[in-house]
């Protein structure tokens, strides 16, 4: 989800943020999916075929102005696919609707970045890019393509959003980024029926958790469901068992590579993730199968098959749901979560975002950045489901279930105590491009996790390489 091009190492300020508050985002969740579980949105799984605007959105009471665009044409480039696209796609058209524009998705690819340097070469940039990375947002300031946020957005985000999160849509002082999309990447979620078949309870520590896998495995379950094709999921598994082994401090150092990656500290984490990929039965379909599985299909199978799927767990954060909703079971009854197990004295809170980065200077743009920005847009995908908002003026009522409502309610809580994925603040080279850097050394560790020491060498010297030229 990064490329190659240039970036700059992220501003320490992004990366000072304190564990203990946000950790209490991951326990909200747990405690709402104990509580009570609703159906998740559903709705067939296949893509558009035509990417216009267009998914019949309800329209909702409107708490921004936003200026007639009859006939103008706005594009708005992501990444996004499936349930996600087309949830999006319902947000692009009442903003059709109260403005006039003609809105076109852009399809965009891995990474996002690279995608927009064809297009910002061939002279058609979109209008608005949806950016899931801070590096990506720097590196876009850095190219000259962005767009500072004009007056109207700004006062959006003044009004709705925690100077954290707006600091991470900034650069040099300059607003660029108005985070639309929220994701709390702290979660795991299991398929009830075969905890209650194996006589397992939530876990609490690691320890309990490779217990209870053992358990799972005993009672003729794969444990574990993991999507190693889509090598951002690996890094996440890296981040929240570094995050809670090492601490806060250490986890932000490795972050801006103040620290290298064959420091002590990578060798534990690493050691503690090879546990559990290197168990024999642990992973389902092993090393291979995991690395052919992309992230959909890891939520899928651990929610079909009744009794008997190919996992019981599958890690992962709050957009879990929009998969799961794409199968016959339901949030809170056959599908719960717990906070990511706690390697060291506490489980960890990993957060990650999507913002929305105008690359051209037109009405068009600045009034979806508005629009992007206030409660309104947020309400339709918080509706969906699979979807948490940085968003604090956006009525709790609007997620669909305890679930959503625990998670999205202490992330708002939490403030500024936030703290971004790891990968997502490194140089796009190191942290993102599919083959490369991060991304393809931990594949490689998932195919021979006895490898420490080498998988450690293979990312320093991936890192060191890539923030030398940032």
């Amino acid at each position: 989800m990064r490329s190659t091009l240039r970036t700059r190492t992220p501003n320490t300020r992004r990366a000072r943020r304190t564990r203990g508050a946000a950790a209490k985002i991951v326990a909200s969740a747990a405690v709402g999916a104990l509580a009570l579980g609703l159906t998740a949105c559903g709705g067939d799984d296949k893509d558009k075929d035509d990417d216009k605007a267009g998914g019949g959105g309800k329209e909702s009471a409107a708490t921004v102005q936003l200026p007639k665009l009859n006939g103008e044409k706005v594009s708005v480039a992501a990444v996004w696919g499936g349930a996600e696209r087309k949830v999006f796609l319902q947000v692009l058209d009442e903003f059709e609707k109260r403005t006039g524009a003609e809105v076109a998705f852009v399809p965009a690819q891995d990474p996002i970045i690279s995608f927009l340097e064809s297009k910002v070469a061939g002279g058609q940039p979109p209008d608005v890019a949806m950016l899931p990375q801070v590096g990506a947002i720097e590196q876009a300031v850095a190219n000259k393509w962005a767009k500072p946020v004009g007056a109207e957005a700004q006062k959006q985000l003044d009004k709705n959003y925690a100077q954290g999160w707006k600091d991470l849509g900034a650069v040099d002082g300059k607003q660029y980024g108005v985070y639309f999309k929220a994701a709390n990447k702290s979660l795991i979620w299991y398929n009830t029926k075969v905890f209650e078949n194996a006589g397992v309870q939530e876990p609490k520590t690691w320890k309990e958790f490779m217990k209870t896998a053992q358990t799972v495995y005993d009672s003729g379950v794969t444990p574990v469901s993991v999507g190693g094709a889509e090598a951002w999921t690996l890094t996440d598994w890296f981040e929240n068992i570094y995050l809670s082994q090492a601490g806060p401090e250490k986890y932000d150092q490795l972050a801006q590579h103040k620290i290298k990656w064959t420091d002590p500290s990578v060798k534990a984490a690493l050691t503690t993730l090879g546990d559990l990929f290197g168990k024999k039965g642990f992973i389902a379909g092993g090393a291979s199968g995991a690395l052919q599985t992309e992230f959909p299909a890891s939520v899928k199978q651990t929610f079909t098959g009744g009794d008997q799927p190919k996992a019981g767990m599958v890690f992962e954060g709050d957009m879990v749901s929009l998969a799961i909703a794409e199968t016959k079971a339901k949030v809170g009854t056959d599908a719960k979560v717990f906070p990511f197990p706690a390697v060291g004295a506490e489980s960890p809170a990993v957060v990650g975002g999507d913002a929305a980065v105008a690359l051209k200077d037109s009405k068009g743009a600045q009034a979806l950045l508005t629009f992007l920005a206030s409660p309104d847009a947020a309400e339709i995908w918080a509706k969906a489901g699979g979807f948490v908002s940085p968003n604090k003026s956006l009525d709790l009522k609007a997620y669909p279930n305890d679930v959503q409502r625990g998670i999205a309610d202490a992330l708002i809580k939490a403030g500024d105590d936030i703290r971004f994925d790891m990968s997502d603040q490194a140089p796009q080279s190191f942290g993102g491009t599919p083959g490369k850097g991060e991304w393809k050394a931990l594949q490689d560790f998932l195919k021979n996790p006895k490898n420490v020491a080498g998988t450690q060498q293979t990312l320093e010297d991936a890192a060191a390489k890539a923030y030398k030229k940032s």
